[in-house]
């Protein structure tokens, strides 16, 4: 039978979902790190991308044996799909950027990772300068989307702290839902943590990962964030010896857990090491 001829398998958890020899470009990119699928959506829009010297189009395949040429680099696909996925527990200080670079020259989070001999760090998600705490960077761009993908709805946890009048009505008024320049948010749970007096801490959680969320919420009701930090996302937590600025990589049973819990398979992996400064 060949392969036009054979039955299609429905996807189970992922639409787009593909064979290793042949996916969506869009996919096949971002499972070798270069970028989330959304940065590469934007490279196929503004024609970075080519496959075997046509300009791709989204929705277009290939394979790990195609020549893809991306921003002027060829890409090598086969040996990217050989390296194993990393996950890295990042514990995030405020005053650092989560971006490549800075043009104020800032500190960004990029340069506290170990060099990647292929691929590159993903973050998923961001973390504003002024937050602080746990942020997961990976090299599979296809596990970074799952991730972020609002469909998910991984829980995000946040310890607060507060300066103004907090009450039970307020409280209850965030759980139910506030509205914001950009639709309506809520917390699926908010609770007191401790403090004192007008400052004092709270653990939030939300499914979202709308920018600011947590501070816009919380300000929207006249009191003012004098501290974030984000303390689990899904069933990762931040490790509580864990310095600022270091990081914590992912035991491979560890890693299986996270891609089962978003429908990918069990990647190849290397031996971690638990952290470093």
């Amino acid at each position: 039978m060949s392969e036009t001829d054979r039955p299609r398998r429905a996807p189970a958890t992922d639409p787009d979902s593909a064979s290793d020899e042949s996916a969506r470009i869009q996919k096949m990119l971002a499972r070798a790190g270069l970028g989330s699928r959304r940065q590469i959506d934007q490279w196929i829009v503004d024609g970075k991308v080519f496959i075997n010297g046509r300009l791709a189009k989204p929705g277009d395949r290939c394979g790990i044996h195609d020549r893809i040429i991306v921003n002027g680099h060829q890409i090598n696909l086969a040996k990217r799909a050989s390296a194993p996925t990393r996950v890295l527990l990042y514990h995030k200080p405020a005053g650092e950027l989560v971006s490549r670079r800075d043009p104020e020259g800032r500190p960004v989070i990029f340069t506290q990772l170990p060099k990647l001999e292929n691929g590159r760090w993903i973050a998923v998600g961001r973390l504003d300068l002024n937050t602080q705490g746990l942020l997961l960077v990976t090299t599979n761009g296809e596990l970074a989307n799952r991730l972020m993908h609002p469909s998910r709805q991984f829980e995000r946890e946040y310890a607060v702290r507060v300066f103004g009048n907090v009450t039970d009505a307020l409280l209850q008024k965030m759980r139910c839902g506030v509205q914001l320049e950009d639709g309506l948010a809520r917390f699926e749970a908010v609770k007191p943590a401790g403090g004192e007096g007008a400052n004092q801490w709270f653990h939030v959680i939300v499914t979202e990962g709308r920018n600011r969320l947590v501070r816009r919420v919380w300000e929207a009701q006249g009191v003012t964030v004098s501290r974030l930090i984000r303390i689990r996302f899904g069933d990762m937590l931040l490790p509580p010896r864990l310095k600022a600025r270091t990081f914590r990589e992912l035991a491979p049973d560890e890693l299986a857990q996270l891609m089962r819990s978003v429908g990918l398979t069990e990647p190849k992996t290397i031996r971690t090491s638990p952290a470093r400064r």
